[in-house]
């Protein structure tokens, strides 16, 4: 059987949004290749690959790949997909040129074609993320997370996961309990394993996010006793936490934030990322309204992640009246 990709040039902030476009019309998997991947590498940093020119790679914006069995009926699908990507800007994200292409892939290459496009990044000061079937040979001071994120989830590039890991690192002191929510691929639990937290507990309400998440933590040692588990945000959990996490969609983040006042130490810190521009406003509304204050926000381009704790007594009720 053939297989088609059909791949959307973009501007890098569209990638999350058109990448859940092309699941919800029924892609079999994801690709991405971002130009911003390749300037997060540095001179001394990445070995064999620091010819940039000998792999495959966007020069500007973003490439998103989608793959489709051939008894996919293209005709009658594709006019969705390109008015959903073209209403994009509506809600703030910039769609680049947004010139889509579609190709085949022969039966013995597509579950491996996505691969090409990810390589090692360099993702904080002392932290890169390497795709599994790389040879890579770290610095001395270089922590490594080894990451297969299948055709589903990202490798952790992602301005959104970018923001969350630099917000984890300047956090995390070491021995804390972390609530991993809407873990995907796993990234932000093994980071936080390396930026020194005790017990890590990762959830995501999709069953292959999970299976994806175990076989990553499986891959690096420091994630041995992550526990990673389906569940739906946080209903039903009753783990007092140090640092709650969540890098997901801002509408989603405002479903979990009474259960995050719940369940977080009242010296904890919530994490939340995943929110554009124009949500912003909004989201830290709800924060103020169940209790929360702004300790620090992280922005690349139009996207931020936010470090938040818990208002002082007198300052909580004020925010409440």
């Amino acid at each position: 059987m053939k297989w088609n990709e059909v791949k959307v040039h973009t501007a890098s902030e569209a990638i999350e949004a058109i990448s859940n476009i092309f699941m919800e019309a029924g892609a079999s998997g994801v690709a991405i290749e971002d130009a911003l991947d390749v300037e997060n590498f540095e001179s001394d940093a990445f070995g064999e690959l620091l010819d940039k020119d000998s792999f495959v790679h966007v020069k500007e914006g973003a490439d998103v790949m989608a793959y489709f069995p051939e008894t996919t009926f293209l005709p009658e699908i594709l006019p969705e997909i390109k008015m959903q990507i073209a209403r994009l800007p509506e809600f703030g994200l910039e769609i680049g040129t947004n010139e889509l292409t579609v190709s085949e892939v022969a039966e013995e290459n597509w579950a491996t074609a996505w691969k090409k496009y990810y390589h090692p990044v360099r993702v904080t000061r002392y932290l890169t993320i390497v795709p599994s079937w790389e040879t890579y040979t770290p610095t001395p001071e270089e922590k490594v997370i080894t990451l297969d994120p299948g055709m589903a989830f990202g490798t952790g590039t992602h301005p959104t996961t970018n923001l969350t890991l630099q917000a984890l690192e300047v956090t995390l002191r070491g021995g804390e309990t972390v609530l991993d929510v809407g873990t995907g691929s796993g990234v932000l639990s093994i980071a936080s394993k390396y930026f020194g937290a005790k017990h890590v507990y990762a959830y995501d309400l999709d069953d292959v996010a999970v299976a994806a998440a175990k076989e990553n933590m499986d891959m690096n040692p420091v994630a041995k006793d992550v526990h990673v588990a389906a569940n739906d945000l946080l209903h039903g959990v009753d783990i007092q936490a140090d640092v709650i996490v969540a890098n997901i969609l801002a509408d989603i983040i405002i479903l979990l934030t009474q259960d995050a006042a719940r369940l977080l130490k009242s010296d904890g810190r919530l994490i939340i990322s995943g929110i554009i521009t124009e949500k912003k406003a909004m989201v830290l509304e709800n924060m103020a309204q169940h209790g929360f204050e702004v300790e620090q926000i992280f922005t690349q381009k139009d996207w931020h992640a936010i470090i938040l704790k818990k208002a002082e007594e007198e300052d909580a009720t004020l925010l409440s009246e």
